[in-house]
């Protein structure tokens, strides 16, 4: 149902049922009412006899047959003592947390699960935000057991009217109090705490309890006390033995009682304890907040018709207390205008106040409706969309359900049914074919691992003989043997006294021990000058840790005079020496992985005659250019895979790779046999062959010895075996790719 924009806002208190429906005007300082209800119900609630159920159904009874609330928000109001309120102060805080917080604070602050209350908060007009950071906020909290909350909206519901708004009575006073009373309060922004405006005190005296507000428009402070109108007709009840109804009788009409100081007098307690509670109330305050300055003390409620009551409080508070009996922002002769609403203008705060938070007017907007009510209620306003739209969505589904149907309607399933047939036949060969096919690879892969195993067993027996002629193809000859030297220094001859080798799972614990030492498919730089005659290097660290170590004497066992030069030792590592320099090719891109075999080759030349031979053609360099060169570059003819011809065979095809000569030793003097036999050198002194200036410790040789210089290596290198058969399928492998890719054409210089 469309909204009117008119707002009821309904009082349902102890003594009558206020209502007040406004609406608002072209100014945001104006409201206009236009509808108003007083009713007075027959018993006070709270007399022992009344059911106030009953009296409260009645009278909103009477109020539905004199009003039309359909179309108009409705507000409705709860006694402060009902609910609870409090003012929290925030630390420094992001903006954005703020929710957070309060809900920290909320279960803090509420002595109740959060889940068995209807709780809602708003900041106040104070504070500001600086780079998103809040500072002095002060937060109002506010809550009302939910099971309450149903009880009094129960009424209501059983007789049809929807609440939009449900507020604490003391936040309805300071609603009325900001938009009628507090008109010149200055900009938020120009707020000091320092020096607030004036306070302002409103006091509505109910029926069973008065509610305090004190407020300088930017802050709020509020408290109920328990005492009220019926308080002051008990204590005539009671002083004076009289009815309920003859000592309320008497009270309303205390100056045309035939004793009118004896009533003054039985309801003197009372008035002192109103006014202890109200100085007790306000000087708390003053004690809460010594910067505040109360300037104005206003005064609601109909027992405050009381003669003497205000005269009382105003002399023994010190301030001058206003009734209010007129409304500066309310217009509207309908209402305004009429008696009945002059008469009791004292109790239309309340509703003044709800009115203005239906309006969007007012202070603070909480809201205590419980939010499963507004989600119905919403459901429900759009429900007639929700079915409108099903409606529409079904209507286009039958629309296009028959179209369809039409259409379909028109095909001759049998002019189908042949093909489908064909297609399915054609389906049903090839699922039969392609699992022929599953089967007979899986035949075929069963006999080629048997084939394979076969071949391996025949070609495997050749491994070791082609890696033994691999060697022998790349060590150095003369060439022409038949004129070999009888000068050993000028042999081109290495003499290999030891080989080794050993199985591994990962080439990569080997060759972290030895990568300082490799130095790739270039070469290496020429030794300084002055090198051979250095003394030995010291020991290196082993290449590798983490194998096994073989027993003395065994495939790990070290060499003569050094430390060991197998795969397995695990002592400490020294200091490691620094690489050659100008070394090339370090295995910081990578090195060899997998697994294989590690080839050790110990041995020795003399080929280190400095005079005659170049610093290059000496000692390290000499092996590297001779041996090391060929396990990398050298090649080797083998019988072919059908062993009906002879092939050449490259050191990668053989899977040879990564020598490495390690930890490298100087060239030192070594005396050896004469090869002309004789006592020549008897008496002689050392004078070295070769002209290396080198004699061996002593100084003389002795009879048939002669000193050379001897080069000792230790040479390691990685073996991953190919048969005959995976080497060819390697080489056609590669033509086919090399068909495959298009030749670029040369480049014009």
């Amino acid at each position: 149902m469309a909204r009117s924009g008119a707002v009821w806002g309904i009082d349902v208190g102890q003594c009558a049922l206020k209502a007040l429906r406004c609406r608002a005007t072209a100014t945001d300082d104006k409201i206009e009412g236009d509808a108003f209800d007083y009713i007075e119900y027959p018993k006070i609630l709270s007399q022992p006899d009344a059911n106030p159920g009953e009296l409260i159904r009645d009278a909103l009874k009477q109020f539905l047959s004199r009003n039309a609330v359909k179309g108009d928000a409705v507000a409705i109001s709860v006694s402060g003592q009902a609910g609870l309120a409090r003012f929290i102060k925030l630390p420094p805080v992001e903006a954005k947390k703020i929710p957070d917080i309060v809900r920290y604070e909320a279960k803090q602050q509420i002595p109740f699960d959060l889940n068995d209350v209807i709780w809602d908060y708003q900041r106040l007009g104070v504070g500001t935000v600086e780079e998103g950071f809040a500072l002095e906020t002060e937060i109002g909290l506010f809550a009302m057991k939910r099971d309450e909350v149903f009880r009094r909206l129960e009424p209501f519901r059983d007789l049809g009217i929807e609440i939009d708004y449900v507020q604490l009575t003391p936040l309805t006073l300071y609603n009325f109090l900001l938009f009628d009373r507090l008109r010149d309060l200055p900009p938020p922004d120009e707020y000091d705490p320092d020096d607030p405006p004036e306070s302002v005190v409103i006091l509505s005296l109910g029926t069973e309890s008065t509610d305090l507000v004190i407020t300088n428009g930017f802050r709020v402070w509020q408290r109920s006390i328990p005492l009220g109108g019926n308080h002051f007709t008990k204590a005539l009840t009671k002083e004076m033995k009289l009815t309920f109804a003859k000592a309320e009788h008497l009270k309303r009409n205390a100056t045309a009682a035939a004793d009118p100081k004896a009533v003054f007098q039985a309801m003197r307690p009372v008035f002192n304890d109103l006014l202890t509670e109200l100085q007790r109330s306000i000087n708390f305050f003053n004690n809460l907040d010594r910067t505040a300055k109360i300037g104005r003390f206003l005064a609601l409620g109909n027992a405050m018709k009381l003669p003497g009551l205000r005269k009382y409080l105003s002399q023994s508070l010190g301030f001058e207390i206003e009734r209010v009996e007129s409304y500066n922002g309310l217009v509207g002769a309908p209402v305004v205008a009429s008696p009945i609403f002059q008469e009791n203008a004292l109790c239309f705060g309340v509703c003044y106040g709800l009115v203005l938070q239906g309006l969007g007017l007012s202070g603070i907007h909480t809201n205590l409706l419980p939010h499963e009510i507004v989600k119905n209620r919403l459901v429900k306003r759009k429900k007639p969309w929700a079915v409108a739209a099903a409606a529409a969505l079904l209507l286009g589904c039958g629309i296009s359900y028959g179209t369809y149907s039409l259409g379909m309607n028109t095909v001759d399933e049998s002019r189908w049914q042949t093909p489908q047939k064909e297609a399915n036949d054609v389906i049903g060969r090839s699922n039969d074919l392609n699992g022929k096919k599953t089967a007979a690879d899986a035949s075929y892969n069963e006999i080629k691992a048997i084939g394979d195993r076969l071949v391996g067993n025949v070609e495997g027996r050749l491994r070791w003989l082609e890696l033994l002629k691999a060697i022998d193809a790349v060590l150095p000859t003369e060439d022409d043997p038949a004129k070999r030297p009888d000068d050993v220094t000028q042999r081109k001859e290495l003499y290999i006294t030891n080989m080794e080798c050993q199985q591994v799972d990962d080439f990569t614990t080997w060759f972290t021990g030895v990568e300082k030492y490799y130095q790739g498919p270039k070469g290496a730089a020429q030794p300084a000058a002055g090198d051979a005659a250095a003394t030995a290097a010291s020991p290196a660290p082993a290449p590798a840790a983490g194998l096994t170590p073989a027993p003395a004497g065994g495939l790990n066992a070290a060499p003569a005079g050094g430390a060991a030069a197998g795969f397995g030792a695990t002592s400490p590592a020294p200091a490691a020496a620094p690489a050659p320099s100008g070394a090339e090719g370090s295995s910081s891109g990578g090195g060899p992985t997998g697994k294989g075999w590690i080839v050790k080759l110990e041995g020795y030349h003399f080929h280190n005659d400095a005079k005659k031979y170049s610093m290059g053609e000496i000692g390290e360099e000499y092996l590297r250019k001779t041996l090391i060169d060929g396990l990398l570059n050298g090649k080797v003819t083998l019988p072919t895979a059908n062993r009906k011809g002879v092939e050449t065979v490259s050191m990668k095809e053989l899977g040879i790779s990564y020598p490495v000569l390690w930890n490298p030793q100087k060239v030192m003097p070594e005396l050896i046999d004469n090869p002309k036999g004789g006592a020549a050198n008897a008496a002689a002194p050392a004078v070295p062959v070769g002209g290396l200036g080198m004699a061996p410790a002593g100084g003389a040789v002795p009879e048939g010895k002669i000193s050379v210089p001897k080069f000792k290596f230790t040479v390691m290198f990685c073996w991953q075996p190919k048969l005959p058969h995976e080497r060819l399928a390697a080489r056609q492998e590669a033509e086919k790719e090399k068909a495959s890719t298009p030749e670029t054409a040369p480049a014009t210089p």
